[in-house]
């Protein structure tokens, strides 16, 4: 037998056998851990599961494609490039390399996630808003969830998400909570809607999604809701390809839009309203949704969407009202909201009060 690694030269281990070797047919070959320790032999040793990357497989002279051509797996993530590797900082700024929630530290005179604006001069922003240069004479204050105005001094009490998609200043309004735990394997959502007018069903409306941090790459997996050509759009990806779900197109007559989703490893279904339900499943064998990102409701807080996975390619964010938004994870779990939301929408004027709603209320500490 003989190992190289790391480029260095080959080792080589040789056994002499009295008697000519059996042709021996071995059983399947499992990459990085195994699902049950049974049937290892006790010579082998203990068993522990590989934590990286292995971004290419040979037997012989055949590659094998990883995903492609697996028959089973299960919390297989995607291989991701740290992102500060592709040097996203502007202007002089740092990225730390292999920070696991990235971010770039920028120099005294600038400013944004990409340090891509010239400071605010003495930050008129109050109430931990975020300050955001538009030119040498102007700014905009991005209110933090629960304030509103110029410059971020009103408070105001949201019972009910009003959500403008983009505003006058080329900025999204959303709402952003911890990351959902225990959804891997199964999920259920209940939501409704109200649109802000006809035009913007129409369009291409993030309504909700999670995933991972992101490379553009093919495999990244992610959860998210939207509309599309006045349709409903339900899409996910456990890493061996998008599962998408298209609803019937929505009754615009409707002032209220009622949608039940869920999973349950590869099957998935939407039901609209008073649509029949539709169902799908995802293709390949992963069976897990391995998403890190925070919960984002009504728009995305990045500046940068093309370090979202492909897929998730929405253009706009929602323009009206959503509320009663519940999750669970499994059958045997009551529904609960998200949680109190951890991020803000990005500018005062963007998230508001519903108005004419004939709902409930869904109650939003302020975060």
């Amino acid at each position: 037998i003989e190992l190289a690694a790391a480029g260095s030269p080959p080792v080589q281990h040789k056994l002499s056998l009295p008697y000519p070797a059996p042709q021996v047919a071995f059983g399947a070959i499992f990459l990085g851990s195994l699902p049950a320790p049974q049937g290892v032999p006790g010579c082998a040793g203990e068993i522990h599961g590989f934590q990286g990357c292995i971004r290419d497989f040979q037997v012989n002279q055949k590659e094998l494609f990883l995903i492609e051509e697996a028959v089973g797996g299960r919390n297989v993530e995607n291989c991701e490039v740290p992102v500060c590797a592709h040097r996203p900082c502007h202007n002089g700024g740092t990225c730390p390399r292999n920070a696991e929630n990235w971010f770039c530290e920028c120099p005294k005179l600038y400013s944004g996630k990409l340090c891509q604006f010239a400071t605010c001069d003495g930050n008129p922003c109050g109430n931990g808003a975020t300050c955001v240069p538009k030119s040498s004479r102007d700014a905009v204050c991005l209110c933090p969830y629960g304030r509103a105005g110029i410059l971020c001094t009103e408070v105001i009490s949201i019972s009910q998400p009003s959500f403008s998609g983009t505003d006058a200043f080329g900025y999204t309004s959303f709402l952003a909570y911890s990351t959902i735990p225990n959804i891997s394997l199964s999920h259920e959502f209940h939501l409704k809607f109200q649109l802000a007018n006809h035009h913007s069903a129409l369009e291409d409306n993030l309504i909700f999604f999670t995933g991972q941090k992101g490379q553009g790459l093919n495999g990244d997996d992610f959860l998210e809701l939207g509309l599309r050509k006045g349709r409903v759009v339900y899409s996910y990806n456990l890493g061996s390809g998008t599962a998408t779900i298209t609803s019937e197109p929505l009754d615009l007559t409707l002032d209220l839009h009622v949608v039940h989703l869920g999973r349950y490893l590869q099957e998935g279904w939407l039901k609209v309203d008073e649509q029949e339900n539709r169902t799908i499943t995802s293709p390949g064998r992963l069976l897990g949704l391995n998403v890190f990102s925070q919960f984002y409701l009504g728009g995305y807080g990045e500046y940068t969407p093309e370090l979202l996975p492909k897929g998730s390619r929405f253009r706009n964010s929602f323009e009206g009202c959503i509320f009663e938004v519940q999750v669970r994870s499994s059958r045997e779990q009551e529904f609960s909201w998200p949680g109190a939301p951890a991020g803000q929408p990005s500018s005062g004027r963007s998230v508001g009060q519903c108005r004419h709603s004939p709902c409930s209320l869904i109650r939003c500490s302020n975060g």
